[in-house]
């Protein structure tokens, strides 16, 4: 009876680190499609979206930003969404009429609602979308829209870059995790398509902007809609974006919560058309991604209760001990003592354990429609 446990929990153990260690090798090995652009195309027109909810802080240097891509860019379109501030937040895009064109909301609707309705005002070829508190680099707008002069990409994605990693050990850990992601979807952009878009920083084609329920994430919803029509969704090289991390364990919790009900609410609903329209290699990739991420917790925790029953029934009764006592220990110095890099599995371990709770949240038919900027990111 013991070796079948021992060999569960292996399995479970492997599927917990499958996203991280396993899938990222696996997806190397998989024959490179290249972006192709035609050079005799016309550059496509743009337009930019970001909605904002009490972002006086951080608009400053957004609308400078804004100012050095209008520079570049004089044809670019801007469009900024105003959920109903409670600060100065519409006072300060309004000032701005020059730059921005505002799209005003008269209730609480939430991100993707606002999306949609900035869409809808646009008439470009493209849409790039963005967050309010995230700083595009200006000279990466032409090589965004110079990927869409291949006819094969639907989507583009940017790649992220937290600029306060140093501020605190959540940053850190968020810092690290973020470069692994990176990591993971410039290798599945090489082979083919990516497994959905940050909403940091991202495009795609107008005409394939679905309709997005309003509790779901539009980033996820938007971007992954593209291979539904048979086009590409790829990292753009290039293409970079600078944004602040949290800094409070409190805070990437309730985001990570936050996040994963959305998540994973969007997958229930995306789910039948990735089924009817993904190639089996996609399945995979999105599989890896995306579904064992959300159910790491539960897969960590049935590999602990298998391996402990495994090593009993085995009659290692003191390795069993030997194992809990390692584990309580370092639980003890990552969150009680917050010691180095015991203190960065405590952060893991938390971050897994918010996103568990976020899926538990949707299946128990939770939503969250609306948002409000971390204060630790400021």
């Amino acid at each position: 009876m013991a070796y079948p446990l021992l060999i569960a929990a292996l399995l479970c153990f492997a599927l917990f680190l499958h996203p991280y260690a396993s899938y990222p090798l696996s997806i190397r090995l998989m024959r490179t499609r290249p972006v192709t652009p035609d050079a005799q195309a016309p550059l496509p027109s743009a337009a930019l979206f970001f909605s904002a909810y009490n972002e006086e802080r951080a608009l400053p240097d957004k609308i400078a930003n804004l100012e050095a891509i209008k520079a570049l860019h004089p044809d670019i379109v801007i469009y900024a969404y105003d959920d109903m501030s409670s600060d100065s937040t519409r006072a300060i895009l309004l000032s701005r009429s020059d730059l921005i064109t505002l799209i005003p909301s008269t209730e609480r609707t939430g991100k993707a609602t606002g999306m949609r309705k900035m869409v809808a005002q646009a008439s470009a070829d493209i849409c790039i979308f963005t967050d309010a508190n995230v700083i595009l680099a200006p000279e990466s707008v032409a090589p965004l829209l110079n990927i869409f002069r291949d006819p094969q990409v639907g989507g583009v994605s940017g790649k992220l870059r937290y600029i306060n990693d140093a501020d605190s050990m959540t940053a850190n850990v968020g810092g690290l995790y973020w470069q692994l992601e990176e990591h993971i979807k410039a290798q599945e952009s090489r082979c083919g398509s990516m497994m959905g878009a940050d909403g940091s920083i991202f495009a795609t084609r107008r005409a394939l902007y679905p309709e997005v329920p309003p509790h779901l994430l539009d980033d996820m919803t938007v971007s992954t809609s593209v291979m539904f029509h048979g086009l590409r969704l790829v990292s753009g090289d290039g293409v970079i974006a600078y944004e602040k991390s949290t800094t409070s364990s409190a805070d990437e919790f309730r985001r990570k919560r936050r996040i994963a009900c959305r998540a994973f609410n969007t997958h229930r609903f995306l789910w039948p058309q990735i089924k009817r329209h993904f190639p089996l290699v996609d399945i995979y990739k999105y599989v890896s991604h995306k579904l064992l991420r959300w159910f790491g917790a539960p897969l960590l925790a049935a590999g602990i209760a298998l391996l402990t029953a495994g090593l009993l029934l085995a009659g290692a009764c003191k390795l069993a001990l030997a194992f809990w006592l390692v584990g309580g220990i370092a639980l003890l110095l990552g969150y009680v003592v917050k010691f180095g890099p015991f203190a960065a599995l405590a952060e893991i371990l938390t971050s897994i354990i918010a996103t568990f709770i976020g899926v538990i949240d949707a299946l128990s038919g939770k939503t969250y429609q609306t948002w409000a900027p971390a204060k630790s990111r400021n």
